[in-house]
Formats: C-alpha cells, structure tokens, sequence
C-alpha cells in the first residue's frame, strides 16, 4: 500500500462530493430544527397562513445567516494568510 498523499483522484473527488451531502443535510436537519422550535406552536393537518409565514421566514434568514458565516469566515482566511488573524476580527 501507498503513502495516503498516493490517493485516487477519483476517490478524493467522491469523497469530496458525500462529504459536502452530509454537509447539506445537517444543515437542512439544523435549519428544520430551530424554525420548528420557532414556528410550530400546535401541529395540525395544515398549516396556517401566519406559521407560514414564519416558516418561510425562518428558512431565509437562516439561509442568509449561513451565507454571512461563510463569506466572513472565507475573508477571515484569506485576511490571516496575508496578516495577522486579529486585524481581520477588528474589522
């Protein structure tokens, strides 16, 4: 057996995709998660406008939420590859 540095490429590229799904399903787990706790005061067999509302609500800033994390933490790197990582947190 090869040094682990030896991978297929193929192998590296399937485990990158499964890697990013189970990304993508905490993320849905987690999002479902706090807009329930948030939203759902009784369930039923349909949903009111109101609770609708709130749901969709919920799932947009939790989406937008999400995307500020990642776009902070890309400029955090990018900040501390090129300076120190407490001038990026000043900012």
């Amino acid at each position: 057996m090869e040094g682990a540095g030896a991978t297929d490429p193929q192998l590296q590229h399937f485990i990158e995709i499964e890697s990013q799904k189970q990304r993508f399903q905490q993320l849905v787990h987690q999002m479902t998660e706090v807009c329930w706790e948030k939203c759902m005061e009784k369930p039923g067999p349909k949903l009111d406008s109101r609770t609708e509302v709130c749901f969709v609500n919920c799932v947009e800033r939790f989406i937008d939420t999400s995307q500020f994390i990642l776009n902070r933490l890309e400029q955090t790197q990018r900040s501390s590859s090129r300076g120190s990582f407490s001038e990026s947190l000043s900012d």
